[in-house]
């Protein structure tokens, strides 16, 4: 048996750090892209921006998840209250499930509307998903709502990671923390 760890690997908290930036840098660029009055250039940009780092989080999320499996945590234990842990674990849960689901419902709603992702079509990957205007809108209903619900978790595990670190200081926040640098 291994001994138990004060932090994830570093691995682990590099992919971490670089997937908090990509996601929360996408949810401004997400809502300020489709509002009126912006340059077409600009929106262009953000536009680009927006499928072509969300196709790089849907890769960053699969490999997060392969490391976890292939090298999971094996931390100390922290005392919570039940209702707590069980907080924190169904807020992983549902940041796992949009990890997977924003990428996907906004790949299905620019594929199935005929636009391009630029940097599958530079490898010459095919859409994966048949033109459709009734599946795009689908999509990006899920994609719009699903917006929403990642911005509201993300404030969620924040918070509850600021709370650990600011007014419990139990250690969880530097379990993840800094996101280089050797174990302690």
């Amino acid at each position: 048996m291994t001994a138990t760890t004060k932090q994830y690997s570093g691995a682990s908290r590099l992919i971490h750090w670089v997937m908090a930036i990509l996601v929360i840098g996408m949810i401004p660029i997400g809502f300020l892209m489709v509002q009126q009055g912006l340059s077409r250039s600009l929106q262009n940009f953000l536009f680009i921006s927006h499928k072509n780092i969300g196709v790089l989080l849907l890769i960053l999320v699969f490999v997060r998840l392969f490391n976890r499996w292939r090298n999971p945590p094996n931390l100390e234990p922290v005392e919570m209250a039940p209702i707590q842990a069980f907080a924190a674990h169904m807020t992983h849960i549902a940041l796992y499930g949009l990890l997977l689901i924003m990428p996907l419902a906004g790949y299905i709603r620019v594929r199935a509307g005929g636009f391009p992702i630029e940097s599958l079509d530079a490898m010459g990957i095919p859409a994966l998903v048949p033109r459709s205007e009734a599946l795009a809108e689908a999509a990006k209903a899920v994609h719009f709502y699903g917006s929403y619900a990642i911005a509201g978790v993300l404030l969620m595990h924040i918070g509850a990671a600021c709370f650990h670190a600011l007014v419990l200081k139990d250690g969880v926040m530097s379990r993840m923390w800094p996101p280089f640098g050797k174990r302690t």
